[in-house]
């Protein structure tokens, strides 16, 4: 559901900033109106209001858009501490990690390959070493 909300979203955007750049501006700009006088296919106001009701539009579809994704965002959020959280998964220092699987995977290869080449770390802290 909020994929398809996005992707609408998304194409609201695409299309308002489109909708904006063609409207005439005071210094001409990417309008499309122009001096072009009597029979085209629609007068220079009658493309002003069409993408003046557009714009509008398309507008009050990126508010919706915008706040129905800001709720569902919100929707099954809960309140929690981040002080009182045990992670979900404490296994001892150490302790030997059982295999998932015995097959001969890639992955099964390198993870015994990890283990056997990770040494444990030193009991006392080592000073660094010159070059």
């Amino acid at each position: 559901m909020q994929t398809v909300i996005i992707v609408l979203h998304l194409m609201i955007v695409a299309t308002l900033i489109g909708a904006v750049l063609l409207q005439k501006s005071e210094g001409g700009g990417l309008g499309i109106g122009g001096g072009g006088g009597g029979g085209g296919f629609m007068s220079s106001r009658g493309t002003a209001n069409l993408l003046t009701r557009t714009t509008a539009i398309l507008a009050a579809g990126f508010f919706i858009t915008s706040l129905t994704l800001s709720w569902l965002a919100s929707y099954d959020r809960k309140p929690a501490s981040v002080i009182n959280q045990v992670p979900a998964s404490q296994t001892q220092p150490g302790a030997p990690v059982a295999p998932v699987s015995e097959g001969g995977g890639l992955l099964d290869t390198l993870k015994k390959q990890d283990q056997q080449q990770s040494q444990p770390a030193p009991a006392t802290p080592e000073p660094p070493r010159s070059q």
